[in-house]
Formats: structure tokens, sequence, C-alpha cells
């Protein structure tokens, strides 16, 4: 699922999410739990502002971001 990402640089000088559109819904990025980068993609597991963790990545040559896990609030890790 292709996402709509509001992005930052990370201490890495890499870009981060900080925002993402699901739907009709932004959700804020409360903690970027993980992070795995390489020069074609960045992936980035986090907590966002509806208690769910999701994967998000992001693919540096075309600068999209998408969604590849999202898990329910509640659900063991």
């Amino acid at each position: 699922m292709i996402l709509q990402v509001e992005q930052g640089v990370g201490p890495y000088g890499d870009v981060e999410p900080r925002a993402f559109t699901l739907g009709e819904q932004r959700l804020d990025v409360v903690q970027i739990i993980d992070r795995w980068l390489s020069p074609a993609y960045g992936y980035f597991k986090v907590a966002a502002s509806d208690n769910a963790r999701y994967i998000l990545r992001h693919d540096t040559a075309s600068d999209q971001w998408e969604m590849t896990l999202f898990q329910s609030p509640g659900t063991p890790p």
C-alpha cells in the first residue's frame, strides 16, 4: 500500500517518517522502534498515534513509501 508520509531527517542523514496518512486518517509516528537502512531502501518499524505498529518502507530512488506490515494494538510482538 502506497502512503503519503511526512518525513524528516534522521540521525544518520537519511529520511525518516514523522507522520503518515492511512486512508483519511493522519497518524503521527510516536516512536521509531527499529530501522534497517540500505542504499536502495529504508525500513522503519514504528509505533503510531493509533497505538498500532507498522513497518514502513522508503524507496530512495522513487522517494515513495509503502506499508509492509500492520500490527493492531494488543497483538503480541
